[in-house]
C-alpha cells in the first residue's frame, strides 16, 4: 500500500493529500487504483494459486486438464473478483499470502509458511480466521509423531522474527515523530497497555513503543463498532431480526458472548488438524474455521465471506474436486456468497457484472441457472439393469440446494420489481441474510462433516455400524425367505 502512495504522488500528489483527498471523485485515479488492484493480484494471488495447485493436484494425482479446470474455476471465484474489482478492495493480495502459506506446508517450508501467514495478517487482520487451524497444524506438526523440539523453536522464532519485521516501520516512525515533537491528540489508553502491571513514564520512548503496539492490536479488534454494522448473513444480525441485540445490552456482554461462540466453532476443526496434521486436510480445516468465525464473530462484513469460500473453493483441485458432490456444494457456497452481496454491490452499480460474471461461473462448473448437469444427467437416471452412479448426489442435497436456487431467484424479482411494505424498508435485505445465514451454517456443517471424514477419526466407528447394518439387513432377509 505504500509503494501504491509513493508511485501515485508522483503522478498527482493532490490524490493522496491529507484530509483533502477524503471522497475524491478524479476518473484518473480510478484508473490508477483499480490498476494497482490488477497489478497486486498479478503479483500476490495469481503466482501463489498456480503453484500451489502444482503441489495440490501432484499430490492427489489430478491430471493436467481436471487442474487447469479447477485453476479458471478458481481464478474467476465470482465474490472475489466482484468484491475486489468492482467494489475495489485489496483482498487478493492477502488471500495471496494465505495461499503461498498453504502452498509452502505442502512442499515442506514450514519457516516460510510462517512468514507468508505473518505478512498475510499484516496485510489484513480478516487472516486470523485462519490462525486457529495454522496454529493447530504447526504445533501438530511439531507434536506427532514424536516431538521435535528443533522445530518448535524455529517455527516460534521465525515467526517472532517475522513480526518483528512487520513492526519496525511502524514503531521507529513513532519514535522518529517523538523526536521531531509531534505529539498525537488525546486519546485513551488501549486496553493492552491498561492491563500493564508496572507504571511507565509517558514520556518514555518505551511508552512510545508499547503505546502504539498496544494501538495497533487493539485496532484489530473494533468492538466499539457493535457486534454487526451493515445487513450480514451472519448469525448476529439473523438473530437481531427476531430478537432485538440491543434489549441484552447491560445484562450480558455480546463481545465476550461471541468470543464464546466463535472459540466452540472453530473447536472441532482445530483439535483435528491438530491430532491429525495432514496436509489434506488443511483445506476443509480452514473452511470450517473461517465458517464459523464469519458466522459467530464480532463486527463481520459481506466481503469476509471470501475467506470461507477461497479454502473451501480450492477443494476444486483435489482427487474428489470435480466430482458432482463436490462442485454442486462448492458452487452452491460461491454463488450463495455472491448472492449474499448483492445488496452491497447494488449500491456500487455493479449489478450487470453480478450477473455476467455469476452465471459465466455457474456454465464452468454445471450449475443453476445456466446448467443442471451436476444435479441431473439424462444418461445416467435409473432404467430397468441400470444402477444409479456411485457419484450421484444425494435426494435431499439436490431438494436443499435446488430450493434455495429457487429462493434466490424469487428474491432478485421481488427486489427488482416489488415495494417492500410500508414501514420495513429493508425487507428484502434483511431476508436476503436471513437465508444466507442459514446456507452458510449448512456449509459449515459440511465441511466439518467432510473433515471429520478425510481425517479417519471416526472410520472404526462407522466399519462398525455398517458391519452391523449389514448383518441386520442379512438376519432380516433370512426371516423373509424363511417365512415365504
Amino acid at each position: 500500500m505504500l509503494t501504491i502512495y509513493n508511485r501515485g504522488s508522483l503522478i498527482n500528489p493532490s490524490w493522496f493529500a491529507l484530509d483533502t483527498s477524503r471522497g475524491i471523485e478524479d476518473p484518473l485515479l480510478k484508473v490508477y487504483m483499480r490498476a494497482s488492484v490488477i497489478v497486486s493480484e498479478y503479483l500476490v494471488y495469481v503466482p501463489a494459486i498456480i503453484i500451489f495447485l502444482r503441489h495440490y493436484t501432484r499430490a492427489h494425482g489430478v491430471g493436467t486438464t481436471s487442474a487447469s479446470v479447477a485453476l479458471v474455476a478458481i481464478l474467476m471465484q465470482p465474490a472475489t473478483i466482484l468484491v475486489d474489482h468492482g467494489h475495489f478492495q485489496y483482498n487478493t493480495v492477502m488471500l495471496g499470502f494465505v495461499v503461498a502459506t498453504i502452498s509452502s506446508l505442502y512442499a515442506g517450508r514450514l519457516l516460510w509458511a510462517c512468514v507468508f501467514f505473518v505478512a498475510a495478517i499484516g496485510f489484513k487482520q480478516m487472516a486470523l480466521y485462519y490462525s486457529p487451524v495454522i496454529f493447530a497444524y504447526l504445533l501438530g506438526s511439531c507434536l506427532t509423531p514424536h516431538l521435535r523440539l528443533g522445530r518448535l523453536l524455529s517455527i516460534s522464532l521465525t515467526t517472532l522474527l517475522a513480526f518483528t519485521i512487520l513492526f519496525t516501520p511502524l514503531l521507529l516512525g513513532a519514535l522518529y515523530d517523538e523526536k521531531r515533537n509531534l505529539t498525537l491528540p488525546e486519546q485513551s489508553e488501549p486496553p493492552l497497555l491498561q492491563w500493564v502491571p508496572a507504571r511507565i513514564n509517558t514520556d518514555s520512548r518505551l511508552h512510545i513503543v508499547l503505546l502504539q503496539t498496544a494501538q495497533t492490536i487493539h485496532r484489530c479488534f473494533p468492538f466499539a463498532r457493535g457486534v454487526f454494522e451493515d445487513k450480514v448473513a451472519n448469525f448476529w444480525c439473523s438473530l437481531n431480526t427476531f430478537y432485538k441485540l440491543r434489549n441484552l445490552e447491560g445484562i450480558i456482554e455480546l463481545s465476550r458472548v461471541s468470543l464464546y461462540f466463535t472459540l466452540m466453532s472453530v473447536l472441532a476443526p482445530l483439535l483435528i488438524i491438530g491430532a491429525v496434521p495432514r496436509m489434506s486436510l488443511l483445506p476443509y480445516a480452514l473452511a470450517s474455521s473461517a465458517w464459523g468465525f464469519f458466522l459467530f464473530s464480532f463486527q463481520v462484513h459481506e466481503k469476509s465471506v471470501l475467506l470461507p469460500l477461497l479454502p473451501m473453493t480450492l477443494l476444486l483441485g483435489s482427487k474428489d474436486g470435480l466430482s458432482k458432490e463436490y462442485r454442486a456444494w462448492i458452487g452452491w457456497a460461491n454463488l450463495l456468497g455472491t448472492w449474499t452481496m448483492y445488496p452491497l454491490l447494488k449500491r456500487d452499480e455493479l449489478r450487470t457484472p453480478y450477473i455476467v460474471v455469476s452465471l459465466l461461473w455457474a456454465y464452468l462448473l454445471g450449475l443453476p441457472p445456466t446448467s443442471v448437469s451436476v444435479y441431473y444427467d439424462p444418461k445416467n437416471e435409473n432404467v430397468v439393469g441400470r444402477a444409479r452412479p456411485p457419484d450421484d448426489l444425494h435426494t435431499m442435497t439436490k431438494i436443499l440446494h435446488f430450493q434455495y436456487y429457487y429462493i434466490m431467484a424469487f428474491w432478485h424479482l421481488l427486489e427488482a420489481f416489488a415495494e417492500p411494505p410500508e414501514g420495513k424498508p429493508d425487507l428484502w435485505v434483511v431476508a436476503n441474510a436471513c437465508f444466507g445465514a442459514v446456507g452458510f451454517g449448512i456449509c459449515y456443517l459440511w465441511c466439518t462433516w467432510k473433515l471429520v471424514l478425510k481425517s479417519g477419526l471416526v472410520d472404526g466407528y462407522l466399519v462398525s455400524r455398517e458391519t452391523q447394518d449389514s448383518k441386520v439387513n442379512q438376519a432380516t432377509n433370512s426371516d423373509v425367505k424363511r417365512t415365504q
